[in-house]
C-alpha cells in the first residue's frame, strides 16, 4: 500500500539479540534452558499452592496469580525470540506484532499492579493481624486480582492502539527480539511526540502509583515491626516480606530504568538488555525467590516429596 511516494509496511523483521551466527546457537541454548526453568518453576508453584491446603491463603492466592502471570509474560516473547534464532524466517506480520505488543504490555502492567496489591496484603497481615481474615476475605482478594488484570489489559490497549495507528513506511527492521513500543516508534514516518508523551504520562502515573502504594505499605510495616517487643516476632514478620521485597526491587528497578528515562538517552542495546532481564530472568527467579525464602512453601514441598517416596 502506497501513500504518496512511500510504501506502508505490512510486516517487520526482528533483528534479535545478535546478528552473529556463531552466537545464535549459544544464545538459543541458554534462553531455551531459562525458559524451561521458568515454566517448570512457576507451574510447580501453582500446582503446589493448589494441592496444599495450608497454602490456600490470600498471600498465596496472589502468588498463584503472579506465577501464572510470569508464565504468560515470558511465553509472549521468548518463543518468538527462540524461533528467530534458529529459523530462517525473521519476519513478523503487522497484526501479529500488534498482538505480541498488546499482551506483553498487558502482562507487564498487570504484574506492576499485582506487586502493589501483594504489598497491601502484607501490610494488612502485619499491621492488622486480628482483622486480616475479615479485610482480606475471598471476595476482596478476587476483586483486587481482577483490578490488577483489568488495569494491565486496559493500559496496554491504549498504548498498542496509539502505536499501531501510526504509519510505518521506512525501514521494517526492529532492532529488538520482540515488538516493543520504543523501537517501533523509531520506525514510524510520522511525528511520534504525542505517543511519547502519552506513554510517559501513563507509565509515570501507573508505575509511580504502584511504587507509592508499596512504599507506604512497607513504611507502615517497618514501623509495626520496630514496635514489636520480641526479637523473634520481628524476625518472623520481616521474613514474610523478604521474598516480596526482592521481587519488587528486581521488577521495578528494571521498569523504572526502561520507561521513566528521557527519550534522548534511549539506547536500543540498553533496552534489549533490560528487556531480557524483566521478560526472561525475573519470571525465572520469582518462583525460586518465593520458595527458597519461604518456610511454608519449603515445608509443603518437603511433605509432598516424602509422600511420593513413601
Amino acid at each position: 500500500m502506497e501513500v504518496g511516494n512511500r510504501t506502508l509496511l505490512n510486516e517487520f523483521i526482528l533483528l534479535g539479540l545478535s546478528t552473529d551466527p556463531q552466537w545464535k546457537l549459544t544464545l538459543f541454548g541458554i534462553f531455551l534452558m531459562l525458559y524451561l526453568i521458568t515454566l517448570s518453576g512457576d507451574m510447580s508453584l501453582v500446582i503446589l499452592i493448589y494441592i496444599e491446603t495450608r497454602l490456600q491463603t490470600p498471600m498465596y492466592f496472589f502468588l498463584t496469580n503472579l506465577s501464572f502471570l510470569d508464565i504468560c509474560y515470558t511465553s509472549t516473547d521468548v518463543p518468538q525470540m527462540l524461533s528467530n534464532m534458529v529459523g530462517r524466517k525473521k519476519t513478523i506480520p503487522f497484526s501479529r506484532c500488534a498482538t505480541q505488543m498488546y499482551f506483553s504490555l498487558s502482562f507487564g502492567m498487570t504484574e506492576c499492579v499485582l506487586l502493589g496489591v501483594m504489598a497491601y496484603d502484607r501490610y494488612v497481615a502485619i499491621c492488622h493481624p486480628l482483622h486480616y481474615t475479615v479485610i482480606m476475605n475471598q471476595s476482596t482478594c478476587v476483586q483486587l486480582a481482577g483490578v490488577s488484570w483489568a488495569t494491565g489489559f486496559g493500559n496496554a490497549a491504549i498504548h498498542t492502539g496509539m502505536t499501531f495507528k501510526l504509519p510505518f513506511c521506512g525501514s521494517n527492521k526492529i532492532n529488538h527480539f520482540y515488538c516493543d513500543t520504543p523501537p517501533l516508534l523509531k520506525l514510524s514516518c510520522s511525528d511520534t511526540r504525542i505517543n511519547g508523551i502519552v506513554i510517559m504520562a501513563f507509565s509515570s502515573v501507573n508505575v509511580i502509583g504502584c511504587v507509592m502504594i508499596i512504599l507506604i505499605s512497607y513504611l507502615c510495616i517497618l514501623v509495626a515491626i520496630l514496635r514489636m517487643p520480641s526479637l523473634e516476632g520481628r524476625h518472623k514478620a520481616f521474613s514474610t516480606c523478604a521474598s516480596h521485597l526482592m521481587a519488587i526491587t528486581m521488577f521495578f528497578g528494571t521498569i523504572l530504568f526502561m520507561y521513566l528515562r528521557p527519550t534522548s538517552s534511549y539506547s536500543m542495546e540498553q533496552d534489549k538488555i533490560a528487556s531480557v532481564f524483566y521478560a526472561v530472568v525475573i519470571p525465572m527467579l520469582n518462583p525460586l525467590i518465593y520458595s527458597l525464602k519461604n518456610k511454608d512453601v519449603k515445608g509443603a514441598l518437603k511433605k509432598i516429596l516424602q509422600k511420593q517416596i513413601l
